[in-house]
């Protein structure tokens, strides 16, 4: 079997859920041809976890390399306190970080929607864009039911470091503004199913070299396996292949071509070199 380089731009693989094997399954993701993956921070009592994962991840010989990127995520904004922005700044300062995330607004849920906790997210998303243009770093955005507010404040500030829109699901206009702020499309395994009519039309509409790859582990599991027997229903970076694979199918590519783009697109945002 044929393995292309691949790009892991968003995984959650520091979460307890991989504790009992995170080894076997970093050097079985190397073995599918992922290269590169990227750990994402959420909340801040998970961030000495995530850079300790991070560090062993990258002592291991045959395994992905790994980035960090840490963040304080909209979802979790109860939890959210000032003091973790200076800890969020402490570690920009000290470790080294491809990329701020994840950030961004979300109103999936009710109370969110409520001014003073909307108004929180807001302000710890501005927050985290002034740390990212502080240390020019990219950042990943997280966007649920939101996307024109998160246009218009980095807009405000005038965000050029660009990065990934993650698990993108805005429609093709949308689209097309985040691309145009220098933004890549996140693509998760959400391609895999057929149901997915909107992220089909807006991947086809804006073609291969504005997106990258990303499973989003543990969640996001392709459909192919949330149903095949060989499978875990647990998402893992092993699963990335299948992503590509659906990806390429919607933009009728062949795997080596889209995946050459891919990487080229997740060197770009992450603003790796091309060495």
């Amino acid at each position: 079997m044929i393995h292309h380089a691949l790009f892991d731009t968003h995984t959650h693989f520091d979460v307890p859920d991989f504790d009992q094997d995170r080894e076997r399954l970093a050097y079985q993701a190397k073995s599918v041809g992922v290269e590169r993956l990227v750990l994402i921070g959420f909340v801040q009592n998970r961030f000495q976890d995530l850079i300790d994962t991070h560090h062993q991840l990258n002592q291991l010989q045959h395994a992905p390399q790994s980035y960090l990127a840490p963040g304080l995520h909209p979802f979790y904004i109860e939890q959210h306190q000032t003091k973790h922005l200076t800890d969020l700044a402490d570690i920009l300062a000290t470790e080294d970080c491809v990329a701020i995330g994840e950030i961004g607004l979300d109103t999936f849920l009710k109370q969110h929607k409520q001014s003073d906790l909307f108004q929180k997210q807001k302000d710890f998303f501005s927050a985290q864009i002034e740390l990212a243009q502080q240390f020019n770093k990219p950042i990943l955005l997280h966007i649920r039911k939101a996307h024109a507010d998160v246009l218009a404040i980095l807009k405000k500030h005038q965000f050029q470091q660009g990065g990934i829109a993650h698990a993108f699901s805005g429609g093709v206009e949308e689209a097309k503004a985040f691309i145009k702020l220098g933004f890549k499309l996140g693509v998760t395994g959400q391609i895999t199913n057929p149901n997915a009519k909107k992220l089909h039309t807006v991947v086809q509409a804006i073609g291969a070299e504005h997106l990258v790859l990303e499973t989003d582990c543990p969640d996001m599991t392709p459909l192919c396996c949330q149903t095949s027997n060989e499978h875990h229903t647990r998402n893992t970076p092993v699963n990335l292949p299948y992503v590509l694979e659906g990806l390429a199918q919607t933009l009728q590519m062949s795997k080596r071509d889209l995946a050459t783009h891919l990487w080229a697109n997740s060197l770009q945002a992450l603003h790796l070199s091309t060495e």
